[in-house]
């Protein structure tokens, strides 16, 4: 959270969306399955502190962040619950996240090692860990039910450590074809069945993603994991919206902050690539592609004034990014441009600017930068404001 900001460009993030979000999983989840909350990536953009104590509120059981750096980070700000790292951590961290109580993710003998030392030096006991299955997405993980089986017998032989889960991670669950995700759920409880006729007992077994657990309701198992979607954004076109009608918690807004008439013919922007065809009105705003609006959008991309599409005039810069605000009547100065979000009675979705852009949505919400401040808003009001400096945000662009 930025203590202040002294431009008219922001983050409007609803925790009421995400609460809303995280109780529609919760409520779909299967009988005893608990809900872990994704806020990696800075909360995929939206603040990892406040978007994790929104999920708490709602129900989330667990917590999960890709670094240990981001774990130490959310420990440091007072969140107490289980916090996983999905990713590895070096055994020369090891250490520094038992004396926090962050469980790791273990898949290789060294990091398990270091676990162990830190475990008998600690105070901070039992030591969790949960063991990484690569079944498909050949990213990390152990692979074979021979090298997982080592490491869950050395890891229940360690006194102060508890291997406390087990998971894997599906590649195509966001596709409509099922046979690889099925495979890698085949693949998955085949090496959870050969712990387990080793006499080993591992308690939470989770292999969901947002798509997964939308899609597979028979893969629940012990927890899921939601990310992208805890913050209102579906992981693709084959996800279920019925059952999981969400709410997005972002909206990206700015002012105009200068408004001038060109005459016919007049260049725009880095390379001249708009050119006024007719007289034009050009607004200006104060974000630009250090702020995460990519300069693809450039001369393609739409914003929303006062409810009407605008198009980026000329290539977007690295600060500011100028629009074709000509058709739209009584503009000034001042007035509200929502990047992505609700103005008036329109709406334009992150969704369609990853299209644009030829990506997905999760990059579009990363791609924010930490000079954007966020404003939160909650039971619709403002939670935690920037400052008096970005002023009011006008009723009818906030979120409904």
């Amino acid at each position: 959270m930025h203590p202040a900001s002294y431009r008219d460009t922001w983050a409007e993030i609803s925790l009421d969306a995400i609460e809303h979000n995280a109780r529609t999983f919760k409520k779909n989840l299967q009988r005893g399955c608990k809900l872990m909350a994704v806020v990696k990536a800075d909360g995929y953009g939206h603040g990892a502190y406040e978007t994790a104590r929104a999920a708490l509120r709602a129900g989330a059981e667990y917590l999960a962040v890709a670094l240990l750096d981001e774990a130490l980070e959310l420990r440091a700000a007072g969140i107490t619950e289980p916090l996983l790292v999905l990713g590895y951590t070096p055994p020369r961290s090891v250490e520094k996240a038992v004396r926090a109580g962050v469980t790791l993710t273990v898949f290789t003998t060294d990091v398990l090692e270091a676990v162990e030392a830190a475990a008998a030096v600690s105070s901070r006991t039992p030591a969790r860990i949960h063991l990484k299955v690569d079944t498909g997405m050949t990213r990390i993980g152990v692979r074979t039910a021979e090298e997982a089986r080592s490491i869950a017998r050395q890891a229940i032989q360690t006194p102060g450590v508890a291997l406390e889960g087990i998971f894997t991670h599906f590649a195509t669950a966001d596709s409509a074809d099922d046979t690889f995700t099925r495979e890698q759920f085949r693949r998955f409880m085949n090496i959870v069945d050969h712990i387990s006729d080793d006499g080993i007992d591992i308690p939470l077994r989770h292999c969901c993603n947002s798509a997964a657990t939308m899609q597979y309701p028979d893969m629940h198992l012990d927890m899921v994991r939601v990310g992208i979607s805890l913050y209102g954004l579906l992981p693709s076109v084959a996800s279920e919206r019925d059952t999981h009608p969400l709410k997005p918690a972002m909206q990206f807004k700015t002012r105009l902050v200068q408004v001038k008439d060109v005459e016919v013919g007049t260049p725009v922007s880095y390379g001249g690539t708009f050119i006024a065809e007719r007289p034009t009105r050009i607004g200006t705003i104060p974000a630009g592609y250090a702020d995460g609006l990519s300069r693809s959008l450039s001369n393609r991309g739409d914003m929303l004034l006062h409810g009407r599409r605008v198009r980026i005039a000329g290539r977007v810069c690295m600060d500011q990014t100028m629009l074709d605000i000509t058709d739209v009547e009584n503009t000034e100065e001042g007035d509200p441009v929502t990047i992505f979000g609700k103005s008036g009675d329109a709406f334009l979705h992150v969704d369609e600017i990853a299209e644009l852009m030829d990506t997905i949505n999760y990059e579009v919400v990363c791609l924010i930068g930490k000079r954007v401040p966020r404003v939160y808003l909650y039971k619709g009001k403002p939670a935690a404001s920037v400052n008096h400096l970005i002023g009011e945000i006008p009723a009818q662009d906030s979120p409904s």
